[in-house]
């Protein structure tokens, strides 16, 4: 079992360095990209200051297909270059929106959202 210990507020290098260590504790020794996937985003959900889902999406046939998550249900599917997330994965680039309602085309999968980082 592990004992997620959120990093103590400071400045944001140490925050993240904490991160990294937790992450690839949780990571080490396993292969499967189900659980790993499952631990980053509940470990991201839980450490992070106001971030309301942290998940991943698969790309399979074409479109992006929901995968491990934590926060409010989710869009199940979103089509390459549809929403910040689409969009972010037809370009192949991060993508970090500060106003998801001031972006064409946004999906609002959870009205609560106010700003995306989309990383492929």
């Amino acid at each position: 079992m592990h004992e997620l210990k959120i990093p103590a507020s400071g400045p944001k290098r140490e925050f993240y360095a904490d991160l990294r260590v937790q992450l690839a504790a949780l990571l080490e020794g396993e292969t499967d990209l189900i659980a790993n996937t499952a631990n980053t985003a509940s470990l991201l959900y839980h450490a992070l200051p106001d971030v309301n889902w942290a998940g991943f999406y698969f790309l399979k046939a074409g479109e992006l297909v929901l995968g491990p998550f934590n926060g409010k249900p989710a869009c199940v599917r979103i089509a390459m270059g549809k929403g910040v997330c689409g969009s972010a994965a037809a370009a192949r680039k991060s993508l970090l929106v500060a106003d998801v309602h001031a972006f064409p085309g946004h999906i609002a999968c959870d009205v609560a959202s106010r700003s995306e980082l989309v990383v492929p």
